[in-house]
Formats: C-alpha cells, sequence, structure tokens
C-alpha cells in the first residue's frame, strides 16, 4: 500500500510538472509577412515595446523562426557549424522561463518568477518587453570549448538572432539584439551548468505607435 501511494504521489508530481509546458500551435508557414527584401531593408533596433503579450501563434512562428525544426528533424531554420544544433533558445517572461523544444514545438518550463530584469542588466527598457528570447551556446552539445569552437558556436548564436531581427522585421514585431546581461543570475535560475553559456538575448514584443 504504501508503495503504491508513494507511486501515485510521484506520477501527480510529474503530472503537474508537464502541466507547466507550453504545446505551442504549430507554426503558420502560410502566414502574411514582408518579403525577405523588405524585411531586410526595414529591420531595425528597437527599445521600447507596449505592454501587449505576445500571441501563442506569434510565439510559435517567432521561435521556428529563430531556430525551429526545417526540412527535418536534424536541421533548423538556423544553420549551425557542423549540424551540433548547440544553440539553445530559451524564453522568459514576467510569470516564468522556458527552454523551447523544436521537434516537439514545446515550451519545456524551467522555472517560475521574472526573470527579465537578469537579461535587461542595467539596461532596463529590455525588461519591460513581454518576451525576452535568450540564445545560449551549449558547448557540451558541440563537443569543444576551445577557443575554435567558442567563436563557432557565437557566429551560430549571431546567425539566430539574425533570424529574429528579420522575423520582427517582417510581421511587424519589435526587438534589439543584446550581450549585456547578468549571465550569472541567468545560469543560477536557468540551472544552466558551466558549459552552457548566455551569449545574446532578444526582448521582443509589439512596437509602440
Amino acid at each position: 500500500m504504501k508503495r503504491n501511494t508513494l507511486l501515485a504521489l510521484a506520477l501527480l508530481c510529474c503530472s503537474s510538472a508537464f502541466a507547466q509546458d507550453i504545446q505551442l500551435p504549430a507554426p503558420n508557414l502560410n502566414r502574411t509577412t514582408l518579403s525577405t527584401m523588405q524585411a531586410l531593408a526595414q529591420r531595425q533596433s528597437v527599445r521600447e515595446y507596449t505592454t501587449q503579450s505576445l500571441s501563442e501563434q506569434d510565439l510559435s512562428d517567432l521561435l521556428w523562426a529563430t531556430c525551429g525544426v526545417s526540412r527535418d528533424e536534424n536541421h533548423r531554420t538556423a544553420p549551425t557549424a557542423m549540424n551540433r544544433r548547440e544553440i539553445r533558445v530559451y524564453v522568459i517572461n514576467d510569470k516564468a522561463a522556458y527552454e523551447y523544444l523544436p521537434v516537439e514545438n514545446r515550451l519545456a518550463h524551467i522555472a517560475d518568477g521574472d526573470f527579465r530584469k537578469h537579461v535587461a542588466g542595467p539596461q532596463t527598457f529590455a525588461a519591460t518587453a513581454p518576451v525576452c528570447i535568450l540564445l545560449v551556446g551549449d558547448f557540451e552539445r558541440f563537443g569543444s570549448d576551445n577557443e575554435h569552437a567558442r567563436l563557432l558556436v557565437a557566429m551560430d548564436a549571431g546567425i539566430a538572432c539574425e533570424n529574429i531581427y528579420l522575423y520582427c522585421a517582417s510581421a511587424g514585431l519589435a526587438t534589439v539584439t543584446r550581450a549585456m546581461m547578468d549571465v550569472d543570475a541567468l545560469k543560477a535560475a536557468l540551472h544552466l551548468t558551466d558549459r552552457q553559456v548566455p551569449l545574446l538575448n532578444n526582448p521582443v514584443g509589439y512596437p509602440k505607435p
């Protein structure tokens, strides 16, 4: 009886934890957006956002553009050196932090709380965006953290960041890429290891009129 009770409690805890995950709607590949050339022409850094939250569809489309599954499960919308797929994408809003899982198109719950202030650091405007996208280089996944590896992983993060810029420009969202953040606080909040390094972040929201 005791064993069955413990098993039931364990299943309940697991179910409760999983319930905090967010299954995103499928990315809308037929969405009407600006052309690539128009998006390149209109791409800009924006530091003021409305308080309106992103819809789940907008968030799904944004994350897919950032580093989602493209042709198959082994390929992403942002290329990586040797296809290591070492760039991990985290989503931070006013209530919690999540990791984006591209294959499942799901947000895996990491921790409750508003960690946007850690993303913002001294540039407090970033904490006013409804969502912050954090790009983390996983050197364990890459297979090395020597000087050349660090250069390649940084470049891969830059590629994903440009995807964010272009998607935002094409879909009427506002963003700016940043390297300033409280890295130690973010690593603690997101339970990152020493070989999982926050590299870039993008606050994202709807632009103020």
